[in-house]
């Protein structure tokens, strides 16, 4: 899986008008590269559920290009820690950060259920829409206990099944039960709420994505596959966030 995103990440590097339709529609700013469908408004409530204060650590789960990572340790002036099982992801989010000023980052390659960090380094640990990709869920859960700090906050954004029995759905979207997995490796106070306002900007950028002609742009034509897919991934799951305390 690894390879196939490095050619997915590789791909988005030749790609801009994707960047501008998915910034235009989540409300991002030009600066923040983003890889998965987390807003301006869903950023701004991961840091008030982070809780993080100056000179801390924030571990980025799955950065991607580290965009997300980026914008909300310049908020709270804490240190940056991204991982990704994807070289070329860890590339671009490490050529990334150097445009941003004041923000201590770096981003190193592994893997969600082993990041190599040692254990309690991290004051929070953000996921955004990854989870899923996890091969092995519960040995994920427990690698973000192992890594956060007592008292260290987790905020995963993502989706979860209407219907985990409803064969239309991706193995992979289906097996996610993150109150489970959460209070499975530990975590205390545990909540997951529903964010079905957040769809409104995904649900418009998937229809004009659906309706345009990617030619032989690579990212493009991605992006397109995702968007026709969109709709039935909309009826099947929820839009949600989940936010544990380690004890």
């Amino acid at each position: 899986m690894a390879e196939y995103f490095d050619h997915w990440y590789a791909d988005m590097t030749v790609s801009p008008v994707k960047d501008e339709i998915q910034q235009r529609h989540l409300g991002l700013p030009p600066h923040l590269l983003s890889s998965s469908l987390l807003g301006w408004e869903g950023i701004a409530e991961a840091v008030t559920a982070l809780r993080l204060s100056g000179g801390a650590t924030l571990v980025d789960l799955a950065c991607g290009r580290g965009g997300y990572g980026l914008e909300i340790a310049g908020r709270t002036g804490t240190r940056l820690i991204g991982v990704d099982f994807s070289a070329e992801a860890v590339r671009q989010a490490t050529e990334h950060a150097r445009r941003w000023e004041g923000v201590a980052a770096e981003f190193r390659v592994g893997d969600l259920a082993s990041t190599g960090l040692e254990s309690g380094v991290a004051s929070g640990v953000l996921c955004v829409d990854a989870i899923q990709f996890a091969a092995q869920p519960e040995a994920a859960y427990t690698e973000m206990r192992r890594i956060l700090a007592p008292g260290g906050r987790a905020v995963l954004t993502g989706w979860e099944p209407r219907d985990p029995g409803d064969e239309r759905l991706p193995a992979r979207l289906a097996r996610v039960d993150l109150a489970a997995g959460l209070s499975g490796a530990g975590f205390g106070e545990v909540q997951v709420r529903d964010r079905p306002d957040w769809r409104a900007g995904e649900r418009a950028m998937w229809a004009e994505v659906a309706a345009l002609d990617p030619g032989t742009d690579p990212g493009l034509i991605a992006f397109r596959e995702e968007a026709l897919q969109a709709p039935m991934i909309d009826e099947l799951t929820r839009r949600v966030m989940a936010t544990a305390t380690a004890p």
